[in-house]
């Protein structure tokens, strides 16, 4: 039987096996014929799912944005009520799929191994604790506020708490499904969920910008205040009444409320690596692995690599990088909020990160001239997995690299007389350097067949047995032959590329992970040194930073995930 109308049909094939439409799959029985192998097939309805998923967060995006801007004209918490109904239809699909589709023979005909790594599912499992915590906070809190808080507000943490529980034990434990039956019902229910953590995402931004915006406007306005002795307008007065719902006296509220806006960047993280994962699952529907398609052993980061593989450097000084951070985080934390000692806040974040990314420059540089060197094949043939880990890599940079643009810009109109204009413009443009230079090191070394070099060695070992066999016939023939030369390019210079290869990827992982702390637990100095407020304007500016920031930090953790796929792999 033909695709639907208008569907675009996409077959990947290698001769030796079987090819069956997706029809077929569903129990018609008729087989077509044997010549290609089909090991993907995007039809219709994978194109008629992904538009009823981006109909969805098109619809719930302009809630949000409506919330957002104009809070008046939603008085009865539209995007709160339709997002408790995308978690509601993603809880039935999910019990639907957990307690009954799966359990049917035939459902799960494959696994993509590729999908939900063990260092990804980790930090899911991570972020997911961290998250069900701030919900048994807000709990708490919006309890003890009831009284000034909408009730779908109140009630929202009791229907996202069995949502993230429920998608967090789907995405450990079948994220590496390829399903085969029930496929329409299954793509929409995946898009639903996807389109519910996107949304949630939006939603947790577009709020952590309003509170920060609250508060940089009341501290504004104390300025003023503070600096003059004009009369309040009203516009003020009314500024400073924006806050209708504030902790009183209460000690416990005010815990509550710290631990809210601590854990809040988990939240938002979870949610964006949960809708990459939910992607593979919904790319991987009807998808059929070729029988020759085994997962890569030694998937598992174990201390046994750092031990057996002589790995010292990296580790050692990426340990420093770590702790260094965590002491210039913590005083920055501590001087950033008072008035005289903001500048030498400033002044140690910008120097940390002015040694930190000039060394993470020269190791990618330096992995890249060894990728050169090494020469492995690359990896061929169709993986969603990796081409989701690419899309990710660059997509989540280009929030980082746009606002280290717009700051570049800001820095550069400003002034760079000044010192702090002099150190955001060198942070800018170092940022834009080290992030073009990690990116090209990660993505070719994920193209990289892991186990090509122990084929090679494989292949030597065998030729110089052949030779050895050669003259020993020889010798017993009483003929004299020169001792096989060893090849050039043997286990010892493999041996060096590997393991500068792992020191390289272990001090990265240490620097990014300390470069996705510090902006994760709310350093934000783009926000409060005023260079891009004062040339962008305040709207503006808190536009860029809103959507740059969140995407760098997710760049950071997920450059942590693929380089400890090339620790592994090297």
């Amino acid at each position: 039987m033909d695709s639907e109308p208008g569907a675009k049909t996409t077959l990947d094939t290698v001769p030796g096996s079987q090819h069956q439409s997706e029809e077929d799959e569903e129990g018609s029985g008729n087989h077509t014929e044997p010549e290609p192998v089909v090991l993907w097939i995007t039809s219709g309805r994978h194109l008629t799912s992904g538009l009823f998923g981006l109909n969805i967060v098109l619809l719930g995006a302009a809630l949000v944005a409506g919330q957002a801007f104009n809070p008046q004209g939603l008085a009865h918490q539209e995007p709160q009520i339709f997002m408790l109904l995308l978690m509601g239809f993603s809880l039935v699909w999910m019990l639907w799929y957990l307690l009954w589709a799966r359990r049917k023979p035939g459902v799960i005909l494959h696994k993509d191994h590729h999908a939900g790594g063990i260092t990804v599912t980790v930090v899911l499992m991570l972020f997911a604790a961290f998250s069900l915590l701030l919900h048994i906070i807000k709990i708490g809190y919006y309890f003890m506020m009831k009284d000034c808080q909408p009730a779908v507000n109140v009630f929202a943490p009791f229907i996202e708490v069995p949502f993230l529980g429920l998608q967090t034990y789907l995405l450990w434990a079948h994220s590496k499904d390829c399903i085969h039956k029930h496929k329409i019902i299954t793509r929409s229910g995946l898009m639903v969920i996807l389109s519910a953590d996107l949304l949630l995402w939006l939603n947790a931004v577009t709020e952590d910008s309003i509170h920060l915006e609250i508060e940089m406007e009341k501290e504004e306005n104390e300025n003023l205040n503070n600096s003059s002795d004009t009369v309040k307008t009203p516009e003020s007065a009314g500024l400073v009444n924006q806050t209708l719902c504030e902790c009183s006296a209460d000690k416990m509220c005010l815990i509550l409320r710290k631990g809210y806006e601590v854990l809040y960047p988990f939240n938002m993280e979870y949610y964006l690596m949960a809708g990459c994962m939910l992607y593979v699952m919904w790319k991987n529907v009807g998808r059929r692995i070729a029988p020759g398609a085994v997962p890569h052993q030694a998937q598992k980061l174990t201390l046994r690599i750092v031990r057996q593989g002589g790995i010292l450097f990296g580790p050692l000084f990426g340990a420093l990088v770590l702790i260094a951070g965590v002491v210039v985080f913590i005083l920055y934390q501590f001087w950033v909020n008072h008035r005289q000692q903001r500048p030498m806040a400033f002044l140690l974040f910008y120097c940390y990160h002015l040694v930190v990314m000039p060394i993470m420059s020269l190791c990618s540089l330096a992995g890249m001239l060894i990728q050169k060197l090494e020469r492995r094949a690359k990896e061929t043939g169709h993986n969603p997995t990796r081409s989701l880990d690419v899309t990710l890599l660059v997509g989540a940079g280009l929030g980082k690299l746009t606002l280290s643009y717009f700051s570049l810009v800001a820095a550069l109109a400003v002034g760079p007389s000044e010192y702090l204009g002099r150190l955001d413009l060198s942070y800018s443009v170092l940022c834009l350097i080290e992030l073009l230079l990690q990116n090209v090191f990660i993505i070719e070394g994920l193209h990289r067949h892991p186990s090509l070099a122990k084929a090679k060695r494989k292949v030597r070992k065998d030729m110089d047995k052949m030779k050895e066999i050669q003259g020993m016939v020889l010798l017993d023939r009483g003929e004299t032959s020169a001792p096989p030369d060893k090849p050039a390019g043997d286990d010892g210079t493999t041996t060096w590329y590997k393991t500068a290869t792992q020191e390289i990827c272990a001090f990265l992982i240490f620097s990014n992970i300390m470069l996705w702390i510090i902006p994760a637990f709310g350093a934000h100095p783009q926000f409060e040194n005023g260079l891009g407020k004062e040339f962008f304007g305040f709207s503006a500016w808190f536009v860029l930073v809103n959507l740059g920031q969140p995407l760098g930090v997710f760049y950071r953790m997920h450059s942590v995930g693929a380089l400890m796929e090339l620790l592994i792999t090297a």
